[in-house]
């Protein structure tokens, strides 16, 4: 009897205090955006190592950087051509499609015998890849409400800081242990974890959860029935919008776009410097290989900290838009002294708060997103807004590229990074003067 009582008051227990399955879903994204990254930041070490460069062919600035390049044009197209697929199918099995077409990419890129199928292996990545971000997005603005999506964004953009960090000196050790050839098929086989989580443990939405309770479920709907009421919208209406009209709800918005070329510069930076950074630190101010891998993670171990205070704040300041500028100013000093201090160790330390500081735009970005774009329509304004900016944010690793072979230093490519935090320091100035 003993043992019934416990039972029955344990699930009177759990009936009573609501479910935190939202943050399990959370933590999932985070794992998926951190193995999805892994996969990016891989070929930023390989072209550093000799023996990947000789067995591709490999023999100038503007050949490596192509290889971010084709990724990040598949990735910008796919963004805005397959992001609608998720409001077909639901964000469960567009993520889940998005690992399959990954893990086969890394598989390809083990095997590539030459500079081409390394290169049909990257478009093949971005286009996998495609739908990652809508779909984080998605599920956040479905599962979480409106004062939980700052630290929710908060949560999966950390993946972005996180991957980086450790990727540079694993990346480092596997290609010197084994060589280039089994990091991507020790990238294929990691991949396995996110596929599994997402199918087995999330659901497009909390009413399609069987882990949800009803108090967690009619805690995460109040809290968007104020933001749904102020854009005339019915709860779980975005499910039967077309999608046309979808992108009509969103599509004269003048501060969508504002945001969208905001995010376009930081996309820019973000991947300029991860594809630059390591070259940058080995061969412009020439630090041994150990100590490059070390210090190319360590902007990433600090964007750990600037995207968790930018999630904190963007759930606390009401013009969000703050944030934005904060890191734009940050990136701009950071990454300028980076180029001119003569001193190696402080221009390194220059440009680890630089880049560091591009984690306070991630999470503070999509919130904004998320609260200017109507619900019907955040799947496919998150697509553009991402595909948008990474089709522009392909021609930074090339730029630069070419900017240090004109120039014949990386001064000349770091440029670019500057004029990039200027351009997105004036669009998030104008958003703050609409108070956005």
């Amino acid at each position: 009897m003993n043992m019934e009582n416990r039972n029955i008051g344990a699930q009177i227990d759990t009936q009573l205090k609501p479910t935190k399955q939202r943050w399990l879903v959370a933590a999932i994204l985070f794992l998926a955006v951190f193995f999805s990254y892994l996969d990016r930041v891989n070929v930023s070490v390989l072209v550093v190592d000799p023996a990947f460069l000789t067995a591709m062919g490999i023999s100038g600035a503007v050949a490596k950087g192509m290889l971010m390049t084709s990724f990040l044009i598949a990735y910008g197209v796919g963004n805005i051509i397959l992001s609608p697929l998720g409001d077909i199918f639901g964000p469960r099995k567009a993520m889940a499609v998005c690992i399959v077409i990954w893990i086969i990419s890394m598989i390809i890129g083990g095997l590539a015998p030459t500079y081409a199928i390394i290169t049909i292996s990257r478009v093949l990545l971005g286009l996998g890849e495609a739908m990652h971000f809508p779909m984080q997005s998605k599920f956040v603005k479905q599962w979480f409400p409106t004062q939980e999506r700052g630290k929710a964004n908060a949560v999966w953009q950390t993946g972005m800081a996180v991957a980086p960090a450790i990727a540079m000196p694993f990346f480092t050790w596997i290609i010197h242990v084994s060589g280039w050839r089994m990091s991507f098929f020790v990238l294929a086989a990691l991949s396995l974890i996110p596929l599994l989580m997402v199918w087995w443990f999330t659901a497009d939405g909390p009413r399609q959860s069987k882990r949800v309770n009803q108090l967690e479920r009619e805690y995460i709907e109040a809290g968007q029935v104020q933001e749904l009421a102020a854009a005339g919208e019915k709860q779980g209406g975005e499910e039967k919008q077309g999608i046309v009209a979808a992108f009509k709800s969103f599509a004269d918005n003048r501060n969508f776009w504002l945001l969208t070329f905001f995010y376009m510069m930081h996309v820019s930076i973000y991947f300029g410097t991860l594809t630059w950074l390591p070259s940058y630190l080995k061969e412009a101010r020439g630090f041994s290989w150990a100590a490059m891998g070390i210090l190319s993670s360590l902007p990433f171990i600090l964007a750990v900290g600037t995207k968790i205070l930018s999630g904190y704040l963007a759930d606390k300041m009401p013009r969000r838009s703050m944030i934005l500028i904060f890191e734009m100013i940050g990136v701009g000093v950071g990454v300028f002294f980076a180029a001119h201090v003569a001193d190696n160790n402080i221009a390194a330390a220059f440009m680890v708060l630089g880049v560091g500081a591009v984690g306070l735009g991630g999470p503070a970005s999509w919130t904004v997103m998320q609260s200017v774009v109507p619900s019907k329509g955040v799947a496919s304004a998150a697509g553009l807004m991402n595909g948008l900016s990474n089709g522009v944010s392909a021609l930074a690793p090339v730029a630069i590229g070419g900017l240090i072979a004109f120039t014949g230093t990386y001064a000349g490519g770091l440029y670019y990074i500057v004029g990039c935090s200027v351009v997105g320091c004036i669009m998030a100035t104008i958003l703050y003067v609409k108070k956005i």
